[in-house]
């Protein structure tokens, strides 16, 4: 006989837990949440979304095939009262489907759940932030690990220096940490004509500035090129 033991609690699990623990609040603004809702973990999707630090984003139904609101939170995000706050902002979206952006009637709301300030970022209150708190201690941990590799690779921090393996362990692998496009080590900077009347009309290209500082180039008709 085998002893039972209780599943892992999932990520999701754990956050369809939280919204369920968030949906009275709703009710007592006069805007429910609906009674579908598609939470999981994943980066914010966006004009060069890789390079924000986009902590949660929310989707209108509309935007789904089936109807459905999907709220993600980001893999970079793992601390739990801060995991909180964000779904907390999100579904602040969903309960308006996204139709007020950051204004009218999502303000509204935010501002009586306690964020204050520029509702752009995560600005929540002393008071809202304890609250956090406590409901972090009733929930349990956040089931999660943060992404760290994705943050350095973001703001440019350098990678932590692996220690020497013991003698007979097998050292840790190095090299791609992810099967997505490999990060661009060399930043590519734009050269353009600026010169007035140039028949290059304005003839552009892209280099690093390893060739920069051997020389500027010059565009099709003459004229030496400038940043920019």
């Amino acid at each position: 006989m085998t002893e039972n033991t209780a599943p892992e609690m999932t990520r999701e699990a754990w956050l369809r837990r939280a919204v369920d623990v968030f949906r009275p609040r709703f009710v007592e603004v006069g805007m429910p949440l609906p009674e579908k809702l598609h939470v999981s973990v994943g980066f914010g999707f966006g004009t060069k979304a890789e390079s924000k630090n986009i902590l949660g984003q929310c989707w209108a139904g509309r935007a789904s095939d089936d109807g459905v609101n999907h709220l993600f939170i980001s893999p970079e995000v793992a601390e739990t009262s801060k995991v909180l706050a964000v779904l907390l902002h999100e579904l602040i979206h969903a309960a308006d489907d996204c139709v007020s952006g950051h204004k009218d009637k999502f303000a509204d709301v935010a501002t009586k759940f306690g964020f204050e300030g520029s509702l752009l970022t995560l600005n929540p209150s002393e008071t809202l932030a304890a609250e956090m708190v406590a409901l972090a201690e009733t929930l349990g941990d956040y089931p999660h690990g943060a992404l760290s590799a994705a943050t350095r690779m973001r703001t440019g921090e350098p990678e932590p220096e692996v220690p020497a393996a013991d003698p007979g362990v097998p050292a840790a692998p190095r090299g791609r940490i992810s099967s997505g496009p490999a990060t661009q080590t060399t930043r590519m900077l734009r050269l353009s004509c600026k010169a007035e009347g140039c028949t290059c009309e304005g003839y552009a290209v892209r280099t690093s500035a390893k060739w920069i500082a051997k020389g500027l180039p010059y565009c099709p008709a003459g004229t030496q090129m400038t940043e920019g």
